[in-house]
């Protein structure tokens, strides 16, 4: 049975005209069945998956319509042509989306078996939400990946919430860093970056903190700057494996509209593209993921675009 649901074929783009190629002309399709199939797959390759789920939302209260953003993160990503500044050929790879027809705990762990299949034939991975909730499976998924090759991982969260609730009322997209605190504490470095004051308990950033989580708050990195903040948090990693975790509501609402919580305050394009190169350059970026995005509060497409941005960004800064 295939792991997968393959998308649309109609999102790999082509304007028919080799003056003017689009990275939907460079991507295949992949469906995997098991872990194995992905030693079929080069190891060069960036390998994206989709989560069109957003029934973790819906559990933490949360508005729905992040189950579009694969379809239309897709769209806009495949319309794109390659870097002006890194015109090299990448290897993009399409695995398609989580079935959203299995239970939501049996989801999270199919996310977590294909990204660990792949992290572990030598593959990067792009994983597009969807609700954060799959911040475990990515998550997971890379942890096991490091831990089995004895690597200390880093896992960076940019989000204006925490994501530590406990689990009593199910996996949904509050619980994911306490899910992977849990699981395996002390087994990981984790930064919370651009946390908002009005978005999260007193009591859940303690408990981050006795976790050993690296707390960044907002207002803390606008006085420092996001690059800044980073580079000094990320002190003593050089070269270590990490995955990127980007909920869309970290930016602010006059970029990122179309989510399910969006504020005034919030992080910038401007700011974040910068660092994220920094952080390709000082760590072993592995993973990207990005959650939250929802087409349906969207303006314009505005929020899908700008996921499509940092996708393009992160594949050509290599």
């Amino acid at each position: 049975m295939a792991w997968t649901t393959l998308p649309d074929s109609k999102l790999f783009f082509t304007r028919n005209d080799i003056s003017d190629p689009r990275l939907g002309e460079w991507v295949k399709a992949f469906t995997p069945h098991k872990a194995e199939d992905f030693s079929q797959i080069p190891s060069s390759a960036w390998a994206l998956l989709g989560y069109p789920d957003d029934e973790g939302i819906s559990m933490n209260g949360g508005r729905p319509g992040a189950k579009e953003a694969p379809h239309f993160i897709r769209t806009y990503f495949y319309k794109m042509t390659p870097s002006l500044l890194n015109p090299k050929a990448k290897t993009l790879v399409d695995l398609g989306n989580v079935p959203t027809d299995l239970p939501l705990a049996e989801r999270h762990e199919r996310g977590r078996e294909i990204i660990r299949a792949s992290l572990q034939h030598g593959q990067r991975t792009l994983s597009l939400g969807g609700g954060h909730d799959y911040g475990y499976a990515d998550g997971a998924g890379f942890i096991d990946y490091c831990l089995s090759k004895n690597q200390r991982p880093v896992v960076i969260n940019f989000d204006a919430h925490l994501d530590v609730r406990p689990t009593d009322k199910g996996f949904h997209s509050g619980t994911p860093f306490n899910r992977l605190l849990t699981q395996y504490e002390g087994k990981f470095d984790f930064i919370e970056v651009g946390l908002q004051n009005q978005c999260n308990s007193l009591a859940h950033l303690n408990w981050a903190k006795e976790k050993g989580a690296q707390i960044l708050l907002y207002q803390d990195v606008q006085e420092v700057g996001l690059k800044k903040s980073l580079e000094a948090a990320i002190t003593g990693f050089k070269n270590r494996p990490c995955l990127l975790s980007v909920d869309i509501d970290a930016f602010t609402s006059m970029e990122a509209p179309g989510c399910s919580q969006s504020w005034t305050t919030g992080l910038r394009l401007q700011d974040f593209l910068p660092s994220l190169q920094m952080l390709q350059t000082t760590l072993d970026v592995r993973s990207l993921a990005i959650y939250e995005v929802s087409p349906a509060l969207d303006q314009d497409h505005r929020t899908s675009k700008l996921a499509a941005l940092i996708l393009h960004h992160t594949i050509f800064n290599t």
